[in-house]
């Protein structure tokens, strides 16, 4: 739809839905590994694994792997039952690389192999203990889950972990060491930071682990990244060893945006949250975080996203907003059409941090980013259920001299749309909609103010539309 090609949330096509990231540079490219998720989907992760990546210099040029690995390739699944859960990619002592998961049903660690980074990975063996009994089989052994993995040498750190709260069965997330051939166990797992019901004390407290365990290293420290307990929040703790010592450190990022106090209240939700995975990586120089959002008013068709990140001189990263331009480096050019998916705020005047709020989206039917079509099909996605009140937020575009705005509405509809530089802001103006089946161009003459702006527009009137774009003039 641009002249010039640019970087966007989600970053990857809008019928595409990968969650659960953790992004790896290698040989100049990043490439993502996640679950896969299917558009209308009715549980997590139905789909086989995809992989996409990008170069080092341009997240905004992402190219599609193909299918690395499908759920049937696993010994233990040989009908398809399963799903495969989120996975992670290591390179071994070998250069070989090895994809780390879990099926949905088992709490064994199960991994696989390929001589590149996304080629056709094969099934290779199960996470044991010298005498082969697999791990998450063993007496006391917590079950496996969001395994995560970094080698170093000869060692590779394995941490995996699910602890719903409350749950006293469940202690952490704990790190596994494994030896040279990637599936033995040198150092039976440990424990590196609290479950709910044991983090009194901990500096843990309200953001203890919930899962999506995922490490990384920066300098001499070592980055915990995982999903607390509130569910929607990346947070973050910090150790100079791999196995202990992981103090709290904060949270990155939330997609709902909660907790951020710097356009909006604090605890004012801006999006339909739900559960999140991801991690940081140092991309071009630059650090980032990956994680998703969700769509089609449910939990299970998500979309990954990116946000650069900072470090402070203490190690600390203060947590970042949800945008629609995270991958671009910059705001987005203030000129020409922008699809309406692109959307990093989603709201009405019904308050919800998530996503499946009992009863909301039968009684209100919030709005919605969505595709026509089925999944796999390349529809481009769009905004639905844009009631009375409900207001898509764009962040954040360069703006010089716009003095027309036009906007693609479909609908059984009849008011305005109203367009303002925030969500609670003064109005610069309106453009009337009617009632269509199709997609329709409407405009109005809207003076938008020079400079970085976010873009809010909210729907007034009755009925529902569907919002496909907008345009800058």
């Amino acid at each position: 739809m641009m002249v010039k090609k640019q970087g966007f949330n989600p970053y990857l096509p809008s019928w595409e839905y990968i969650p659960d990231a953790e992004p790896h540079v290698y040989n100049g490219r990043v490439y993502v590994y996640g679950s896969h998720d299917r558009f209308n989907g009715y549980v997590y992760c139905l789909n086989d694994y995809v992989c996409w990546s990008a170069p080092v210099e341009d997240l905004s040029d992402w190219q599609y792997e193909g299918v690395i690995y499908k759920k049937t390739d696993d010994p233990l699944n040989p009908d398809g039952s399963m799903c495969l859960y989120a996975p992670d990619v290591t390179v071994g002592p070998d250069g070989r690389y090895y994809l780390y998961y879990v099926l949905d049903k088992v709490p064994v660690v199960s991994v696989a192999v390929c001589d590149t980074p996304a080629g056709k990975y094969e099934f290779y063996g199960y996470v044991h203990y010298s005498d082969g009994t697999r791990l998450g089989e063993k007496d006391g052994d917590e079950p496996q889950f969001d395994p995560g993995v970094l080698t170093e040498g000869d060692k590779t750190y394995l941490y995996t972990g699910f602890c719903a709260k409350g749950d006293k069965s469940r202690k952490g997330p704990m790190a596994t060491v494994l030896g040279a051939d990637m599936l033995t166990i040198l150092e039976s797992p440990v424990f590196i930071a609290p479950s709910e019901p044991y983090s009194e004390g901990s500096g843990y407290e309200g953001h203890e682990f919930f899962e999506a365990p995922s490490i990384r290293k920066r300098g001499d420290t070592y980055y915990f990244i995982y999903s607390s307990i509130v569910f929607h929040e990346l947070c973050y703790a910090t150790s100079k060893y791999p196995t202990k010592g992981f103090v709290y450190g904060g949270v990155i990022v939330s997609n709902c945006d909660l907790h951020i106090d710097t356009y909006k209240p604090a605890e004012k939700p801006m999006f339909y949250g739900a559960n999140n995975h991801g991690s940081i990586c140092e991309i071009n120089d630059k650090w980032y975080i990956f994680y998703h959002r969700h769509t089609n008013g449910t939990n299970f068709s998500r979309q990954g996203c990116i946000e650069p990140i900072i470090f402070l001189e203490d190690g600390s990263i203060p947590q970042v907003e949800m945008t629609s331009c995270g991958p671009n480096g910059g705001p987005l050019a203030g000129c020409g059409e922008y699809p309406a998916y692109l959307a990093c705020n989603l709201f009405c005047k019904e308050e919800s941090v998530y996503t499946d709020w009992t009863g909301a989206w039968m009684d209100h039917q919030f709005p919605k980013i969505t595709q026509d079509g089925r999944d796999g099909d390349e529809e481009i996605g769009y905004i639905a259920n844009m009631k009375e009140s409900a207001t898509a937020g764009f962040k954040y575009f360069d703006c010089k001299g716009i003095k027309k705005v036009k906007i693609k509405v479909r609908g059984y509809c009849q008011g305005e749309f109203e367009l303002k530089t925030s969500w609670n802001g003064t109005v610069l103006g309106k453009i009337p909609v009617v009632f269509s089946n199709i997609w329709k161009e409407y405009s109005a003459d809207i003076v938008i103010p020079d400079g970085i702006q976010a873009l809010y527009f909210s729907y007034a009137g009755s009925g529902s539309a569907s919002l496909a774009s907008f345009t800058l003039e």
